[in-house]
């Protein structure tokens, strides 16, 4: 079959080549991929990965084979995906756990934009428990978490602060304050920092009295200095490192549901031909992207 393939000698590492088929295993259905999507992590650190190895995590197509175990959906099933793998290529083995059922009038395009973004939004924002009437701060706004953690945040009642260097977008996402930086911004309950580096450390000197900062990404690519002291005198706070986790299926489907009713904005902001994963690539790096990169995979 045809995918990217991590070649450290390629441009951005990746090239479009010939590599083995995946084999299911018992619990696991294979899918025909029709679009995925980019993360600036997995384009980011792909160097971590070895020569020849199919990177990316989202994607969604059709299913060709059932799950050995009955688990999962049948047959020609439209479903959307997630793995730490595999996702850039013609077919993929993936656990039914980790996979939903597209509603009807859910583009595969769409979907495929979901699964790393949005379900690491969503548990980031349901991590904090209750939001309502509470101010939260949403730092790279205008990236894909980001996005979508405006949403769900605003969704979940919360009153939200958009701190973006492209602010034009994110007060369209549901964001009741937007910001490019984060000077004068009044103290907030809860940050998602999608950002790292010093912009982390500027958002927790922002925190209320017992707080919480959620350190979901490190878009900077910058460690990030905190001054506990400083917190500890403000009245304390936490600050986390968050990790997504696993089983996305269940949450895969609530979010595939929001996006059937108008809910939620799969906030692509471009797409195109997986022969064009260069051009996606150096927008994403260059931070000129607002939202998602979904490619279209040729069969």
């Amino acid at each position: 079959m045809h995918a990217l393939l991590y070649d450290p000698g390629a441009p951005h590492g990746l090239r479009l080549g010939e590599t083995a088929d995946p084999v299911p295993g018992p619990s696991q259905a294979l899918v025909a991929i029709h679009a995925v999507s980019l993360n600036f992590g997995e384009v980011a650190f792909i160097s971590r990965r070895s020569p020849g190895d199919v990177p990316g995590w989202d994607a969604a197509g059709t299913v060709l084979e059932t799950a050995a175990d009955g688990s999962g959906p049948p047959v020609g099933a439209r479903v959307v995906t997630f793995g730490w793998s595999g996702a850039w290529s013609q077919r993929r083995a993936v656990h039914t756990g980790e996979l939903a059922v597209l509603p009807d009038g859910v583009e595969l395009a769409a979907a495929a934009a979901l699964p790393v973004a949005a379900v690491t939004a969503l548990r980031a924002v349901r991590s904090l428990g209750s939001v309502l009437g509470r101010r939260v701060l949403v730092t790279g706004a205008s990236g894909g978490v980001g996005g979508f953690a405006v949403q769900l945040a605003a969704r979940a009642g919360a009153i939200v602060v958009a701190a973006s260097g492209r602010p034009e977008r994110a007060g369209a996402l549901g964001a009741a304050e937007v910001t490019d930086t984060l000077a004068g911004v009044a103290p907030v309950h809860a940050v998602l920092d999608n950002v790292g580096g010093a912009l982390l450390a500027e958002a927790v000197a922002r925190l209320e009295p017992g707080g919480i900062a959620l350190s979901i990404g490190m878009a900077s690519l910058e460690p990030t200095t905190i001054d506990f002291e400083a917190a500890r005198v403000r009245g304390g706070a936490r600050i986390e490192a968050f990790g997504v986790g696993a089983g996305f299926g269940p949450d895969l489907a609530y979010l595939a549901a929001l996006l059937a009713e108008g809910g939620l904005d799969p906030q692509i902001g471009w797409q195109g031909s997986w022969e064009r994963v260069h051009e996606a690539i150096e927008l994403l790096r260059g931070r000129r992207l607002n939202g998602k990169a979904v490619m279209e995979v040729e069969s």
